[in-house]
């Protein structure tokens, strides 16, 4: 056994199980790219103040969960924690906004890193599947995102989600439900921590998971009271396409998120099969953000779905997603002749697009079967001095049983017409 293991809170993705982790990937993204979403790569790490601005200081996020440290040369730097601040970061030095084409939309795909307590559903180390679609003002924008994750988890199968929906209003209307807000929960008996918390960002004490804090909030003033006539009418209007659309949601009036950059539209995905982990993914929109940065004023709105927890979610709804075969045809030479010419054909196969793989090691025929066995192909080649001399190999359909001898150079159109 080795000496060293997986850092507490993390996980290592093998086969076969990372073949899942595979196609949810891909089902997450496969809306994104057929609506004109390009593919973008940031760093697994950024300057702190990116995150310390963007994300905001008050947020567990920054102030707990953040690996950050100090490079030999001085650079404060964080392993990111979440992917737009990131994305609007390149997108800007890149002056992607400036090609005159908005939104600039851009989807990505990575892992991200928040020091808290392990937990099933929730670690250190975490996959996300995220979309930006940076520089336009258009609830029509916001609707389009909410769909395209809700058409990405149905692909998938899984129907027992949900989608909430709230409106945290904007720089007009947020100041003065803020100021509501904080009088209301200053009279209640909070620790010291929450209380700095309201000061800070009060929207973020309504979003407390702890019961004794949630059944103090009956009666708390709600940000749908403050909001004002433009930001009514927009996230009335976000709703009116989702229903048009036909994707149902919740209203969740106590839906603030935990990073402070979210103006106006923000959503959450949730799963009631995970327990008290139920996210599965969530956004909104951050018009903000870019300012915040040092960039120019682009509206901007995204979201980012777990790929651990869509696949906990798929367990959750005993959905199996049907997997292309690792491996379509296994060849077992006999002999160094046949293993040059079953090599060749291997290779061929490969080139023509049939999954194929190779009895490696000069194993004997038993210990090659068994390999091809658990390798799960559908066919096994077999070729030994005598079926190489008659020109031929063996092809074995390993559901049925049935073998039959097949030329060596018709194997790769028999193959191919045999798993069509």
């Amino acid at each position: 056994m080795s000496t060293f293991q997986a850092p507490k809170g993390t996980y290592d993705l093998i086969p076969p199980d990372s073949a899942t982790y595979l196609a949810v990937r891909e089902a997450l993204s496969a809306p994104l790219r057929d609506s004109g979403y390009g593919y973008i790569e940031t760093p697994g790490f950024e300057d702190v103040a990116l995150f310390a601005r963007g994300v905001g200081e008050s947020t567990d996020i920054v102030s707990k969960e953040m690996y950050a440290f100090e490079t030999k040369g001085g650079d404060k730097l964080a392993l990111r924690p979440e992917g737009t601040a990131s994305v609007l970061r390149a997108a800007l030095e890149a002056n992607l906004h400036k090609a005159g084409n908005l939104p600039v939309k851009l989807w990505y795909s990575g892992s991200y890193y928040r020091y808290e307590r392990p937990q099933k559903g929730r670690y250190r180390h975490f996959s996300q599947v995220g979309a930006e679609a940076i520089g336009t003002e258009d609830p029509a924008l916001d609707a389009e995102l909410i769909i395209l994750a809700d058409q990405a988890y149905r692909s998938l199968g899984l129907r027992g989600f949900r989608i909430l929906l709230n409106s945290l209003g904007d720089k007009e209307c947020r100041p003065v439900y803020r100021e509501a807000l904080q009088g209301f929960l200053r009279d209640l008996d909070l620790d010291e921590e929450t209380r700095r918390r309201i000061e800070i960002n009060p929207l973020r004490v309504l979003d407390d998971k702890r019961a004794e804090v949630q059944k103090q909030l009956t009666g708390a003033p709600m940000l749908r009271d403050y909001l004002c006539e433009a930001c009514k009418a927009y996230h009335e209007e976000v709703r009116a396409l989702l229903t048009a659309a036909g994707v149902g949601y919740e209203d969740d009036e106590k839906l603030v998120r935990g990073l402070d950059y979210y103006t106006r539209t923000t959503f959450e995905f949730v799963h009631d099969g995970l327990g008290s982990q139920s996210a599965v993914g969530g956004g909104g929109r951050y018009d903000g953000l870019s300012e915040m940065i040092g960039g120019p004023a682009l509206p901007s709105v995204g979201w980012a779905l777990g790929v651990d927890r869509t696949v906990l979610a798929l367990e959750a709804e005993g959905i199996e997603l049907a997997l292309p075969a690792a491996t379509s045809v296994y060849a077992v030479p006999l002999g160094e002749e046949a293993r040059r010419v079953l090599f060749g054909l291997v290779t061929a196969l490969r080139k023509a697009g049939v999954a194929a793989d190779f009895a490696f090691g000069g194993r004997g025929l038993k210990g090659a079967m068994k390999s091809a066995n658990r390798s799960g192909a559908r066919f096994t080649v077999v070729a030994g001095e005598r079926d190489l001399a008659e020109g031929n190999v063996q092809l074995k359909d390993m559901e049925s049983g049935e073998q039959r001898p097949v030329a060596v150079g018709d194997l790769v159109a028999v193959v191919q017409g045999e798993l069509a």
